[in-house]
């Protein structure tokens, strides 16, 4: 069972990375040095998703000021990513999109991260932060409608940065205690 405070599950899985080719994939390994912000969610083409997945992307310089990389993972083909990519966002698409798409179609990296919903085939709403040491700090999973919040993603990872302790409702800039 994976918990806070292991070494990350080791991952290498096609990606989005080259949108033409979708020959390059993502690795753990890729990350190495960087805080990387792995998340799941469902599938391609549904309701809450494309808001997240949007979401993370309008903020990823935000990440980035953060030495954060950012990646997201459903158990759809990276053909099915591509397309979605290509969608217009009015249409439900995620165009524009700043960071890559993982396909975990074998399901075997959200088995290892428990986020696999086995009578589904579909992951649930997992957001994990790896230190750039390839160690989880910190893993959150929500149920299928209830999309995750950016502000709180960035408010974890600044808290983990600030290695301290950080009391109820800390913000960035605060003291630690």
């Amino acid at each position: 069972m994976l918990q806070v405070g292991q070494k990350a599950p080791d991952f290498n899985m096609a990606s989005t990375k080259d949108l033409n080719t979708l020959a390059e994939n993502v690795k753990l390994s890729d990350y190495a040095g960087k805080w990387l912000v792995l998340f799941f969610y469902p599938l391609d083409f549904t309701f809450v998703c494309p808001t997240e997945v949007t979401g993370f992307s309008d903020r990823l310089s935000e990440f980035h000021d953060l030495g954060a990389e950012v990646v997201a993972v459903s158990t759809d083909s990276v053909y099915s990513h591509r397309a979605w990519i290509e969608t217009p966002r009015e249409k439900n698409g995620v165009s524009g999109l700043k960071y890559p798409l993982a396909s975990d179609i074998t399901k075997s990296v959200c088995r290892e991260y428990g986020v696999l919903l086995e009578d589904k085939g579909i992951a649930l709403r997992g957001l994990f932060i790896i230190d750039p040491e390839g160690v989880l700090q910190y893993q959150v999973v929500h149920s299928l409608n209830i999309g995750r919040n950016v502000d709180e993603a960035l408010r974890v990872l600044q808290g983990l940065q600030s290695g301290g302790r950080c009391p109820i409702g800390w913000k960035p800039g605060q003291s630690n205690i």
